[in-house]
């Protein structure tokens, strides 16, 4: 049962404190999980930073390597590319799935590539010059030349998280974009519904690898896999300490966490809506929070009725609900003000807002990855076709992060092209600012243009 909170800082001590990344506890279940795996009892992090160390020096052997004592052994068939390419997806298998693929999921693929593209070519990227008498100044915009998607899989694949990182590249003018995806573990093959993602997204290939082999594989590169700019995309743990560890070497988009919504509702609220979207988030996995703010303690009530009842019909109810029990909850506020307050201290990935004026609030809130206003613009259409892309900050990054933008895959690139009175002009003041930083060298530049009288133009 989802938990209700009278008492504020009860709340704020518990579902709505922010642990730090050293402060998370690792299950004993995982730990057990490394020892059987790497022959000693390391912590996540020792034993990402041995993969990453392993494929960075052996490359591809590497990559198979663990993919097959973290994986199992995997069949990709007996077509003549995928023997060649234990590592590619090969194009036949990609155009069979899509071929496979029911029509309607197809055009909802389709549907959503098309709200994506849509939304993100109206985000500005282009470059500017600002030309004066003195000289011109301007930002050149570049797209990243390669960039390396993560989809996750794990319980259940996510194609729709490869269409929300891909398509905003695309946009973006990327020139090369890889997908790594674990494969089903069953099968030995990626999702045909990944697949399709993939070819509806337009990247340029796909490699059936998970976990922080394939991290190491896109940052380092190996005989198969290009070594990419950046990448992006949510992953599990290991995924995440991965890209932790690769970062410098590589860009990355940030350190998702699990998800997390939180609900702002008022007694106007439907109390089966408001349970239905904490549910959805609820059950991806153990560790996702879902909370409600609400002034109406008849509704946390009513919510908390809904949520036992709901859960019944749910085929990863027993994931929900141990997600309600240990991250979620509803905290009962003094009133709305209150829980526009305690959301902005939180800063969700996810923040609906389902009261009566919703648009009232909106202007109230300072730290969200996305805000979804009333009831018709619920969460889950933000995580498939709503536009926007659903790879959003997390962990209460929100206070300074955004969500996955067009802006992530281009680089700005300063000019300086000053005529030679202005760069003369400039030349004392930025003598005597080296002079009063100790910088003699960068002093002894400046002067020499003064010295040197006026320049060719």
């Amino acid at each position: 049962m989802i938990p209700i909170y009278d008492n504020i800082p009860q709340a704020q001590a518990t579902i709505l404190r922010r642990a730090a990344w050293d402060e998370q506890q690792i299950p004993a279940s995982v730990l057990d999980g490394v020892e059987r795996i790497f022959g000693q009892r390391l912590t996540p992090e020792q034993a990402v930073a041995t993969v990453l160390a392993d494929v960075r020096q052996r490359g591809d052997a590497a990559v198979l390597e663990w993919s097959q004592r973290i994986d199992g052994p995997q069949s990709r068939g007996s077509s003549s590319e995928a023997y060649r390419d234990p590592l590619a997806v090969p194009q036949d298998e990609i155009d069979a799935a899509v071929a496979g693929l029911d029509p309607a999921l197809l055009d909802a693929l389709k549907l959503a590539a098309q709200r994506l593209e849509a939304f993100h070519r109206k985000q500005p990227t282009g470059s500017w010059m600002d030309v004066t008498p003195g000289g011109t100044l301007g930002q050149i915009v570049r797209p990243l030349q390669r960039v390396g998607v993560y989809t996750p899989a794990g319980t259940a694949p996510l194609p729709s998280s490869l269409l929300h990182c891909a398509i905003p590249a695309r946009v973006a003018g990327v020139r090369e974009i890889v997908v790594c995806t674990p494969p089903d573990r069953g099968v030995g093959r990626v999702a045909a519904l990944t697949l399709a993602a993939a070819q509806v997204a337009g990247v340029d290939s796909v490699y059936a690898i998970g976990g922080a082999q394939a991290i190491a594989a896109m940052a380092y590169g190996t005989e198969s896999i290009p070594r990419v700019d950046k990448i992006v995309g949510p992953g599990g743990l290991f995924v995440t300490l991965a890209k932790r560890q690769v970062f410098g070497i590589v860009g990355i988009d940030g350190l998702p966490g699990p998800t997390e919504t939180m609900v702002i509702a008022d007694d106007t609220a439907d109390p089966a809506i408001v349970a239905a979207d904490l549910l959805a988030q609820a059950e991806h996995d153990l560790l996702a929070s879902a909370i409600l703010l609400t002034p109406s303690r008849r509704l946390a009530e009513r919510v908390q009725v809904e949520v036992s009842r709901q859960l019944e019909a749910l085929s990863r109810a027993e994931i929900a609900a141990a997600s309600l029990a240990g991250r979620g909850g509803i905290v009962v506020t003094a009133d709305l003000a209150q829980a526009v307050d305690l959301a902005n201290a939180y800063a969700p990935e996810h923040l609906c807002l389902l009261t009566a004026e919703p648009w009232a609030l909106v202007g109230s809130i300072e730290n969200a990855g996305g805000i979804f206003v009333g009831e018709h613009s619920f969460e889950v259409l933000g995580d498939y076709v709503a536009g926007p892309s659903h790879v959003m900050p997390t962990e209460g990054t929100a206070r300074f992060a955004s969500p996955l933008s067009v802006a992530d895959f281009v680089k700005r690139i300063s000019l300086i092209a000053l005529e030679a009175d202005e760069g003369r002009r400039l030349s004392a003041p930025a003598a005597l600012l080296a002079d009063g930083e100790g910088l003699t060298a960068h002093a002894a530049s400046a002067r020499a243009r003064l010295a040197h009288g006026p320049g060719p133009r």
